[in-house]
């Protein structure tokens, strides 16, 4: 419970301006995990339990007032936002809902998968999901999966790349952060030709990534890095702090 709580302190640390207010309030979004259950867009918290989406307006941070919730489906794990968009991650599959109407979510898709844990993030016309078969969720095999999602009503699974226990993973311009059995990094600047281009020696279940920052959350410690968008191999260790 303790981590829990600390990572849940670190998302909302991430929100924040340099005068510790909620940029996502006034501006667009916070800044989460691949692993979170909430994510902020504008003047709205969206979050996930078991089975559904729930949707609050925070326009009056003091006063937060819940506005809808809906039915996904069982099994639901973690939410992502990308665009005007929500990546849902469940157990048997990924789900995609628009915020065109920000109090009432519509489902635009829905694909199915093999039972494993399943976070989900998005870029461009594209997702990616992690399926880890170790973790307990009903599955055997752990996979990395990506989905062509240009028409985003129907997106299509286009490659699957064996992994050993893949949890959380990140977007930094065109890498994907993958935590496996160590960080590993993957170019991913074509999609057809995904390349293993690096890896960081830690153990890690998942991580933020904003701006050249990452932060790689683990069981035990948490890991501060500086990216080089130039040199992704010249990535460096900041600091590591005890959890």
């Amino acid at each position: 419970m303790k981590k829990h709580i600390f990572y849940i302190i670190l998302i909302i640390a991430f929100s924040c301006d340099s005068d510790g207010q909620l940029d996502t309030v006034s501006q667009d979004t916070g800044q989460g995990g691949s692993l979170a259950q909430f994510t902020i867009v504008n003047n709205y918290l969206y979050t996930v339990d078991q089975s559904s989406l729930n949707v609050f307006n925070i326009s009056n941070l003091e006063k937060p007032v819940q506005v809808n919730t809906s039915f996904i489906g069982f099994d639901i794990e973690t939410l992502f936002h990308f665009n005007n968009d929500l990546y849902v991650g469940s157990q048997t599959g990924m789900f995609i809902y628009s915020l065109d109407n920000p109090e009432e979510p519509k489902q635009l898709a829905a694909v199915s998968h093999f039972r494993a844990c399943d976070p989900v993030v998005a870029k461009q016309n594209y997702a990616f999901v992690t399926l880890d078969g170790s973790a307990g969720c009903g599955g055997t095999l752990s996979v990395l999966e990506v989905y062509d999602t240009s028409n985003i009503s129907e997106p299509v699974l286009i490659s699957r790349r064996n992994l050993v226990a893949p949890k959380g993973l990140g977007l930094f311009n065109n890498f994907l952060f993958v935590c496996d059995d160590e960080i590993k990094i993957f170019d991913i600047s074509n999609i057809n030709e995904i390349k293993l281009v690096h890896a960081l020696n830690v153990s890690a279940f998942d991580v933020i990534i904003r701006g050249n920052e990452l932060i790689a959350i683990g069981n035990t410690n948490l890991y501060q890095y500086q990216l080089n968008e130039n040199d992704i191999k010249n990535t460096t260790l900041l600091s590591t702090l005890n959890i």
